[in-house]
């Protein structure tokens, strides 16, 4: 039988208290004014993103593209009739907003110059940010020249809830990750532990895994303690999560389905991506 959340209590209560948002510029909230969009990254993420593009449901004009690999640029660019830059600054005068769905080192190298040319950014790898200087860095920069960095779900529930708790006392965060073993790229028939620790030091070993982790540390401004599990018995990307403080407490099981892609993403994740590009031209806003 598999341990539940409430088994998973016996990490030091010696986390560190994480002050992560300190102005609007690091926000959730949305800026009205973005219409046309560039990405970098050609995976998975930027699959799902421009498949919606194509089908006109984006709500906003996704243009430009940007990748390592220049043959998924193109092919990438073709489906909406936008432009593959092998520079990614060559997008940077025809874009409101750029998309960053590559990983942790693309943020840390790209997304400075980003923000220096006062475009707003949105980031899928926050891992990135467990690095409370480049945080501060990039949010200095936000400020100094007038930008915003959005930081979507990604792939949890009841981010908007505990969000409205951190107003108060967090006082424990949890959280129990379960994916396959191909998903960490690995081979084993039986469930195997494959971390438990601190956020900041599970997004190290697993940079590409494990945004969910720096998610609900940003979120709490306290540093999560997680267990990450390889399990072959599971078809899902399962993230279970316990958020304690003077509000109450909130629990909450989500299962993923993988994208087709890349297993290591969940669909959700590119959901959330997609539905606060869809925001920019709403006019209900729903949620904190």
């Amino acid at each position: 039988m598999k341990k539940g959340i409430d088994e998973f209590l016996s990490l030091e209560d010696d986390q560190a208290t994480f002050n992560f948002i300190k102005s609007p510029h690091l926000t959730a909230e949305l800026e009205q004014t973005i219409s046309k969009v560039g990405i970098i990254g050609c995976g998975a993420i930027a699959e799902i993103i421009t498949n919606f593009a194509a089908k006109g449901k984006l709500g906003v004009e996704l243009q430009y593209f940007h990748d390592q690999n220049w043959t998924k640029a193109k092919h990438m660019a073709a489906k909406v009739n936008g432009v593959a830059v092998k520079n990614f600054k060559d997008m940077l005068n025809y874009v409101d907003l750029v998309v960053e769905a590559a990983s942790p080192q693309a943020v840390v190298d790209l997304i400075p110059t980003v923000l220096k040319a006062g475009k707003h950014v949105m980031i899928m790898s926050l891992g990135a940010l467990m690095d409370i200087n480049f945080k501060d860095y990039l949010e200095n920069l936000a400020q100094k020249h007038d930008s915003h960095i959005y930081l979507p779900s990604g792939a949890l529930v009841g981010l908007d809830g505990i969000r409205s708790a951190s107003i108060g006392k967090i006082k424990e965060v949890y959280m129990i990750t379960r994916k396959s073993p191909s998903s960490f790229g690995i081979k084993t028939n039986q469930e195997t532990v494959l971390f438990e620790g601190k956020a900041s030091d599970a997004v190290v070993k697993f940079p590409t895994n494990i945004n969910v982790a720096a998610a609900l540390t940003i979120v709490c401004g306290m540093e999560a303690k997680v267990k990450i599990i390889a399990d072959p018995s599971v078809k899902f990307n399962c993230h279970d999560i316990h958020v304690s403080g003077d509000f109450g407490d909130i629990k909450t099981s989500t299962r993923n389905q993988a994208c087709d892609i890349n297993t290591k993403t969940s669909l959700l994740a590119a959901y959330s991506a997609i539905k606060l590009l869809q925001s920019f031209k709403q006019n209900l806003k729903i949620g904190t």
